[in-house]
């Protein structure tokens, strides 16, 4: 998957956020939280919601990491 949640989940957990304060607080859906939980994808909003949430940028809780396949297209597109 080349969008995953690590930075994210680091977040949450350094804060004590759990799936029990995100449905709570509603933060996000249950659905969204369990997408990111096993590197789904999710949309912009629930992006926006996190970050407003956080207050933080995009960048602070995902990050873009090429699969292998796309590594080798690179490769072969340079030679």
């Amino acid at each position: 998957m080349p969008i995953v949640y690590d930075k994210l989940l680091k977040i949450l957990n350094e804060k004590g956020i759990n799936s029990y304060t995100i449905k709570k607080e509603r933060i996000i859906g249950q659905a969204s939280y369990k997408k990111i939980k096993e590197g789904g994808d999710i949309d912009t909003r629930t992006i926006s919601k996190l970050c407003k949430y956080l207050n933080c940028q995009p960048g602070d809780i995902l990050e873009y990491v090429p699969d292998i396949t796309e590594k080798v297209d690179n490769l072969s597109t340079l030679s």
